[in-house]
């Protein structure tokens, strides 16, 4: 369990692998990840990619003003589908078309981006609506 913001920070930026993936893979509390927000802004993209950030970390970072982080969060299979709303209507291309992308979008999901302004994020949630797989 990663213990502090600084050891977070420590292990994200480390060369070596096993520390590296820890920082990936290992859980830590709320508080630890809001004080990781809080001072180090640069690792708000990492802290969405950590496989285990609960999903009120999750709310915090799907409205994030940087788009690499939304974008991360749009990536996240454990994202409920309140979020997944959320970052369907999100400004970024990218962060809606990671929506469609995303293996666990709802039928609500999708069916709101059929609507979208841009037309190949139409296309793509027909083709998963459709039962279409993405190679």
């Amino acid at each position: 369990m990663i213990k502090c913001a600084e050891e977070f920070v420590r292990l994200r930026s480390s060369e070596k692998m096993d520390e590296y993936l820890k920082a990936a893979w290992d859980e830590a509390s709320v508080e630890v990840w809001l004080d990781v927000i809080n001072r180090y802004p640069d690792m708000r993209k990492w802290v969405a990619h950590n496989k285990t950030v609960p999903v009120v970390i999750m709310e915090i970072l799907a409205v994030d003003v940087d788009e690499r982080v939304r974008f991360m969060v749009a990536s996240k299979n454990r994202l409920p589908e309140d979020l997944q709303l959320i970052l369907a209507a999100d400004i970024s291309d990218s962060v809606r078309q990671r929506i469609v992308y995303n293996k666990k979008a709802t039928l609500k999901v999708l069916s709101s981006l059929l609507k979208d302004d841009n037309e190949e994020i139409r296309s793509l949630a027909k083709h998963r609506i459709d039962g279409g797989r993405f190679k």
